[in-house]
């Protein structure tokens, strides 16, 4: 971990130029009147003041961000939807955005692109992407077109289809320029006029720049894709990209801020340190170079008050081999703090040495507070894949519970050199199960592929890596937790995270001598193989997916729930799920994110499901709620398209749902 950041009192509400009185000059009225004008120009400058002149509520009454504030707590505090008349909730509108066919295997959708966009709600009209980068515009409470903008549109060959996750929105001070900004599958950050859908002609080129640009130049056809919307603070809009897992070496996953009017670069952060800068030194002689991975592809988090962003960053590439890359590996796995304004290291915390298991940091970091001796501190909660929840000082990056460094097992890859040991957080207790032993198991004459393939395995226990005969790794690459992050309700110190209870098989190969690395994971079910039977039903009992309810205050479980079911085995076993919860004031917990086409509404307060309904497809997206601007009425928006890592039913529907007319 790097240095703290507390800035002074007069550093937070004097703006550099303004005039400071003197010592020999004193006098209270001067005194006021500098220290009344140095916070008003900061207020403006952060463009907090439109803020302040908003009527009280507007903002709670929408849905601004990805995360439904710039903290990613997911937290809404509209309540006319609630424990008492949730179960009268009803489909409100049904917008199909048009894009059924999205590869992928026509019969049964398996690797079909998910539709994976949380939508925004501003001002009455609500934005969304789709999975071939489109963005449309909506009316909130009738579903009904305003604008759509195509960045595929004219004559460019097959339309290509990939996961992505939404927008991000920015206005001025004045509340007259307002932008629509998103990423595209070959690397452009565009904006849009959030009013008509046209690209802004001062940002960039038109509308748009190449952020493969200083990033991807020797790498021209390397991915080098935004699948996540930017994090937006004051006028930066700040951006990763998801880049190659394989081979290591490829594009930057530098993370960068650029002007949101102009477009222009203001900073750029190397997320594998470059010689002088901090954590260099955890590269061995030259591993550092053109090493592609160590990226942010998913979701980062604001603290405006504070002037922090903070960075998830996954793992070095290549994910499952790192005898090329000996040592930790830095900021690979990494939590990273930095000064929003500048991209200056402000902190960081390790959560993965050395990885070799893809245990990217996949979700948005959540900005909670926790009480603690009467005091309430700012901290900052990380969902990991491998089911840990790492809670930490907002403004330090030291842990807030205990972490334990324990030795894990080695690898006997030939040249590959696993970490010795890891952190463990003893507080909270893992989400998931992280080892499998025989009497896990299912062991019915129906479940017979899964004994013999257990049995056909090595494994050693947490952090065990591939090795070179076949190896199970629990969880596996898709978690545990994933980018469906945590939603949290700051009045009872819960944090609601949903996780997956689903292993990976894999054995390490050796390659040609030709070939970009030395070993590669393979297995009968391809590279990223799963721990699971013909029907991808888990191998070990239930349950295969969990919501958790967490008190960070106690560092404690509080309640757990399977989540969803598998119809055919006429149970609530719980399913894999991808996709993220909302908690709102009326004690309601909403989630799609399960593999059976339904979506859910919870008891904060117990984990009692509420109220269920039929999807079109399944929901791998988060929902969003807000309160309509002429009918006062709260809606929940949720995107239903199925696909991805799972099999099952593809749509293209956006569903409302709200409470009928009294």
């Amino acid at each position: 971990m790097q240095a703290d950041f507390r800035p002074t009192l007069l550093s937070r509400f004097v703006s550099p130029g303004s005039h400071i009185v003197s010592p020999e000059a004193w006098n209270p009225l001067s005194f006021l009147i500098a220290w009344f004008w140095g916070i008003m120009a900061r207020l403006v400058t952060a463009g907090v003041l439109f803020l302040l002149l908003m009527p009280p509520g507007v903002f709670a009454q929408e849905w601004r961000t990805y995360g439904g504030d710039l903290g990613g707590t997911r937290f809404s505090t509209l309540r006319q939807i609630n424990r008492s008349n949730i179960g009268k909730l009803k489909r409100a509108w049904t917008y199909h955005m048009g894009e059924m066919d999205r590869g992928g295997n026509a019969t049964d959708g398996h690797h079909a692109a998910p539709f994976e966009s949380t939508p925004l709600v501003i001002d009455g009209v609500l934005y969304f992407s789709t999975p071939s980068n489109r963005v449309i515009a909506l009316d909130a409470e009738s579903g009904t077109e305003i604008w759509q903008f195509d960045p595929q549109a004219g004559p460019t060959g097959q339309r290509r289809y990939f996961q992505h996750r939404g927008v991000a929105y920015w206005q001025n001070t004045g509340g007259d320029d307002r932008r629509i900004l998103f990423g595209t599958f070959d690397g452009r950050l565009i904006a849009l006029d959030a009013k008509t859908g046209k690209p802004c002609r001062d940002f960039g080129e038109k509308g748009e720049i190449n952020l493969r640009t200083g990033v991807a130049d020797a790498f021209p056809s390397a991915e080098y894709a935004v699948t996540s919307p930017p994090a937006i603070y004051r006028d930066l809009a700040i951006t990763g990209a998801a880049v190659p897992e394989y081979p290591s070496k490829g594009p930057s996953g530098a993370v960068r801020a650029f002007d949101v009017r102009s477009g222009k670069l203001v900073w750029i952060f190397h997320t594998i340190p470059e010689p002088g800068e901090a954590g260099h030194e955890s590269w061995k002689e030259d591993a550092w170079k053109d090493r592609t991975g160590t990226n942010v592809w998913s979701l980062m988090s604001v603290d405006t008050e504070r002037r922090l962003v903070f960075l998830p960053v996954g793992s070095a590439s290549y994910d499952f081999y790192g005898a090329d890359r000996k040592g930790l590996d830095l900021f690979s796995n990494s939590l990273v703090a930095l000064d929003a304004a500048t991209g200056r290291l402000v902190w960081y915390y390790q959560m993965v040495h050395h990885d070799i298991w893809d245990y990217d940091m996949p979700a948005q970091p959540v900005l909670i507070s926790l009480r603690r001796h009467g005091k309430e501190i700012p901290a900052v909660a990380q969902v990991t894949k491998m089911g840990f929840v790492f809670i930490l000082d907002r403004l330090t990056g030291k842990p807030l519970f205990p972490v334990e460094e324990r030795r894990v097992p080695e690898s006997n890859v030939p040249g590959e050199v696993a970490w010795s040991t890891q952190p463990f957080p003893v507080q909270p207790p893992p989400l998931v199960r992280q080892s499998v032993e025989e009497a896990d198991i299912r062991t019915s004459e129906s479940n017979r592929y899964c004994t013999e393939l257990f049995h056909s395995l090595e494994n050693h226990g947490m952090y065990t890596p591939y090795g070179v005969e076949l190896t199970l790794v629990m969880p596996g690459t898709l978690g545990g937790g994933n980018w469906s992050g945590g939603s949290f309700d700051k009045g009872s110190g819960y944090l609601f995270v949903n996780a997956n209870e689903l292993g990976a098989v894999g054995a390490m190969r050796p390659q040609a001598d030709d070939a970009p690395e030395r070993f590669r994971r393979v297995a009968k079910g391809g590279e990223y193989a799963r721990f699971w039977d013909e029907n991808e039903w888990p191998c070990q009992k239930p349950p295969w997916g969990t919501l958790t309810a967490v008190d960070v205050n106690k560092g404690e479980i509080v309640w757990k729930v399977a989540l969803g079911r598998v119809d055919e085995l006429k149970a609530t076993t719980g399913t894999p799920n991808l996709g993220g919860s909302i908690v709102t004031a009326g004690g309601v917990v909403f989630i799609g994110a399960t593999t059976d086409s339904r979506f859910r509404a919870f008891d904060a307060r117990t984990g009692e499901q509420l109220w269920v309904t039929d999807l079109e497809a399944s929901a791998h997206a988060t929902p969003v709620t807000y309160l309509g601007k002429k009918t006062g009425k709260q809606f929940v928006v949720i995107a239903a398209g199925g696909g991805g890592y799972f099999r099952g039913k593809v749509s293209d529907t956006l569903a409302a749902f709200s409470l009928p007319d009294k």
